[in-house]
């Protein structure tokens, strides 16, 4: 594969929206509908390749959740991750999460359409290795999204620039993290450039 070509990124939330050029994508505020179902909420889509020829993708949702605060999962809530490997904006490659709890009521995740796997599951917040060689985290992370909303709304006030790097607006948030690690020629499939997103749903 050639490694220089840049993987494209897009997150959405709730439907399914893809573009044919290079693109980063963020959502951190939304509407009413949207902030009023967290799990829902796409906050952040992360997709990068490693020296070692693994394929990383890292859905986040549930975004501004306090520090210390309690990990979102809803059963009735389907994630995917999407991957086109010729360009033409249709999927050619699905990997679907899902959560659901025990008679004990600990919630667990299920992973399907993991490259080299069969359907998986294990208990959440943990790292799960798969029999295939993949990992699948689910779990509380700090937001790793940096961004001066201070700074954004002065300088939109003012027209001077007044971002301050050392003011972090998303400081001591959460997010709940979805992470698959697979083998990246798998995940290719001979293609030298991705078009990767991801999209949640609800059932019903």
């Amino acid at each position: 594969m050639n490694r220089r070509n840049t993987t494209r990124l897009l997150a959405t939330a709730l439907a399914v929206v893809t573009i044919p050029t290079v693109a980063l994508a963020a959502d951190h505020t939304d509407s009413p509908a949207a902030e009023d179902d967290p799990a829902a909420d796409i906050s952040d889509l992360y997709a990068w390749h490693t020296q070692d020829d693994r394929l990383v993708l890292v859905l986040n949702y549930a975004g501004l959740t306090a520090a210390g605060g309690q990990a979102t999962y809803d059963a009735d809530m389907l994630y995917g991750f999407h991957i086109d490997r010729d360009g033409d904006n249709v999927s050619d490659h699905d990997i679907w999460v899902r959560f659901g709890q025990n008679d004990a009521d600990e919630w667990g995740v299920q992973v399907e359409g993991l490259p080299g796997d069969d359907t998986v599951s294990g208990a959440v917040d943990t790292n799960m290795t798969t029999t295939g060689g993949n990992m699948v985290f689910a779990g509380p992370r700090e937001d790793p999204f940096f961004f001066d909303f201070e700074g954004f709304m002065d300088t939109l006030s003012t027209m001077t620039l007044a971002f301050d790097p050392t003011r972090d607006s998303f400081a001591n948030t959460n997010v709940t993290s979805i992470v698959v690690d697979v083998d990246l020629d798998m995940a290719a499939s001979g293609s030298d450039a991705l078009s990767i997103w991801a999209t949640a749903s609800r059932k019903g």
